[in-house]
């Protein structure tokens, strides 16, 4: 019986493990608030996460021009992003074209 759950509390501790390593740079967050994304143009290192926060009053997305990612985005709903390659990458609400906004990822 040792044996059984020994081997379920490994199993639970390498899923936490795992999970932790999920986000491996940094979190950078773009919050969405008065129909815009603040802020609309940001920075980042290749590996880090970009999550977008919803605190306005609608649904938006956060949907690249390239069609690499598509994050929709309900009312104080958050979505991420993990950006592996350099370069610059724009991206719009799908719903409020308006609404844009440009991520510059630079290698480390």
């Amino acid at each position: 019986m040792r044996v059984i759950i020994h081997g379920w509390a490994v199993v639970i501790l390498l899923q936490i493990a795992g999970a932790g390593m999920a986000l491996a740079g940094q979190l950078v967050q773009v919050k969405i608030s008065n129909l815009a994304f603040q802020p609309a143009e940001i920075s980042v290192q290749v590996g880090d996460t970009v999550e977008w926060a919803n605190d306005d009053f609608i649904e938006h997305t956060a949907t690249a021009n390239n069609g690499g990612w598509d994050v929709i985005l309900g009312v104080g709903h958050v979505g991420r992003v993990q950006f592996d390659q350099p370069g610059t990458f724009d991206y719009f609400c799908a719903y409020h074209p308006n609404m844009t906004g440009s991520i510059h990822v630079s290698a480390n």
